[in-house]
């Protein structure tokens, strides 16, 4: 059964999906969220929520709840490959192609990073052009740039 559980900071109206006692999605602010009814969080909903806010204050690097993130097979590698990039480091398309032996599926690695359902938990924030430039983000380059900056100013 599927839970949901919104809740605001002062970065904007975040919801939480979790599955089986494993957080399966992430929408950040700007995004459309789920029309389902909110669920009284459970416990995973409140460390996970909790962990979002230490991190987008700078309290906190590294997360330490269950994900589920579905997808296919190169997704799921790409974002495994995601997340071995460090806090405030970057890496480009090219690099996460080329270290899953695919040095022409760069682009498929920005699909992947587009479709990441757990954005923060999975940071693929920390993908950029090979030229440095940035891409797309799901929540926008703004949010895109907040978190950049963010994890630059730790």
């Amino acid at each position: 059964m599927r839970q949901y559980y919104l809740w605001e900071n002062g970065w904007g109206r975040f919801c939480l999906v979790c599955e089986q006692q494993a957080l399966v999605q992430l929408y950040l602010p700007g995004e459309k969220m789920p029309e389902e009814e909110t669920c009284s969080p459970d416990s995973l909903m409140l460390d996970a929520a909790r962990q979002v806010d230490e991190y987008l204050y700078g309290e906190r690097r590294e997360f330490s709840v269950p994900l589920a993130p579905r997808g296919t097979n190169f997704q799921q590698q790409v974002w495994q490959k995601l997340l071995r990039i460090p806090y405030g480091e970057t890496r480009s398309y090219q690099y996460c192609a080329e270290k899953l032996g695919k040095p022409g599926a760069y682009r498929a690695v920005g699909m992947a990073c587009n479709r990441n359902p757990l954005p923060l938990f999975i940071p693929c924030h920390r993908v950029l052009a090979k030229n440095g430039a940035l891409q797309g983000f799901r929540a926008g380059l703004e949010m895109k740039i907040k978190l950049l900056c963010l994890e630059q100013s730790f």
